[in-house]
């Protein structure tokens, strides 16, 4: 039966290419989501249902947060070695996606692990965590920086990676 064509050279970049994509639009697509949408909500909404949607939203979109930014970067990483990109813009794009991909796995999911963890202490009757609202301030401070990264970053993979034919 012959090799699989789709994993021999050009093809295998191609899906490298569109895996990035689709994963680099659910990871920025949930940093919009948390700073336009759940940021302004948490700012309106009562304790009972702030703290509801902590315990059982945010860990939900964490999750697809994080494992966006890891199918991300390893498919960047192994389009960087098939496709054996070089130039200023390419070490550019990488270096500020490695950055980001470290923010969201080093600096947001910790302080955000504070923070549900808190909040299901509190909602099971016990005390809060008194660390929960300085790590909630530097997780926000995090999501903040990159999003403001992720505009160069989104614009140089999507137009000039990651859909040239």
């Amino acid at each position: 039966m012959g090799d699989l064509a789709l994993l021999q050279g050009n093809s295998l970049a191609f899906l490298f290419r569109w895996i990035h994509l689709l994963a680099g639009v659910a990871w920025i697509g949930l940093l919009w989501y948390f700073n336009f949408v759940q940021g302004e909500y948490f700012k309106e909404a009562d304790a009972s249902s702030k703290s509801d949607a902590i315990r059982k939203l945010v860990p939900r979109a964490l999750w697809w947060f994080r494992w966006g930014a890891m199918f991300t970067f390893i498919s960047g990483v192994a389009l960087l070695g098939a496709k054996q990109l070089s130039g200023y813009g390419i070490i550019v794009g990488a270096v500020l996606g490695t950055l980001m991909f470290l923010n969201v796995w080093l600096i947001i999911w910790p302080k955000q692990k504070i923070v549900i963890a808190s909040a299901e202490s509190a909602a099971a009757g016990g005390d809060a965590d008194p660390a929960a609202a300085g790590a909630l301030a530097k997780a926000g401070l995090a999501s903040r920086t990159k999003f403001r990264c992720c505009f160069s970053w989104l614009l140089r993979c999507t137009w000039r990676n990651c859909l040239r034919p």
